[in-house]
């Protein structure tokens, strides 16, 4: 009971800490996150479609095939993936009004915190975290680097539309999210 209790938490906590490190600094700024949310942003700044629907309904193929190959992980992600998109779009109104190099630091920040600790007890958000999540568990490679390289290749997808500046300070905001995800998920106790 008290696994579970501590999973919900940690799914819940690392979704509002998401939907916070998104909304409020990232968005701001035309700012991306990597993986599948970074997608769902660039579809946001393009169309305007809601970022937290559009991760969900990208993640749904990693969610399949968790469902394949760890059926814990998939309740996890799956939650995750859930909880995630509400929080995202729920706190998509609130943003702060902060330099684009404070943002960017700080959003990598608490979207990495979020992220570590959600992978920490076996949940994330279902985008590219759990292809991280697998690779990690089968190889020797570090979670984190793994999320920064994938978030680096979604952040020159982006490039075409938001710009170079939005590139360099995108990419400091996922390289910040990967050394914390990397920290709260392999450092900290549970």
């Amino acid at each position: 009971m008290v696994r579970v209790f501590a999973r919900v938490s940690a799914m819940l906590v690392g979704s509002i800490l998401l939907g916070i490190g998104i909304n409020g600094f990232l968005v701001p700024h035309h700012l991306l996150d990597g993986g599948i949310i970074g997608l769902a942003l660039i579809l946001h700044y393009y169309f305007d479609f809601n970022a937290g629907l559009w991760s969900a309904l990208l993640s749904i193929p990693l969610i399949i095939y968790a469902w394949v190959k760890d059926k814990k992980q998939f309740h996890g992600s799956v939650y995750g993936m859930i909880v995630t998109a509400i929080f995202i779009d729920l706190l998509a109104p609130y943003h702060f009004s902060l330099p684009i190099g404070i943002s960017a630091v700080l959003g990598g920040a608490i979207c990495g915190i979020g992220v570590g600790i959600m992978l920490r007890y076996k949940t994330s958000t279902g985008g590219t975290d759990l292809i991280a999540y697998f690779i990690s568990k089968a190889t020797a490679l570090n979670i984190g680097l793994l999320i920064a390289i994938m978030d680096v290749l979604i952040v020159l997808i982006g490039f075409q539309t938001l710009g170079l500046q939005s590139v360099v300070f995108s990419t400091i905001t996922i390289l910040t999210a990967g050394v914390l995800a990397s920290l709260c998920y392999e450092r900290f106790p549970e």
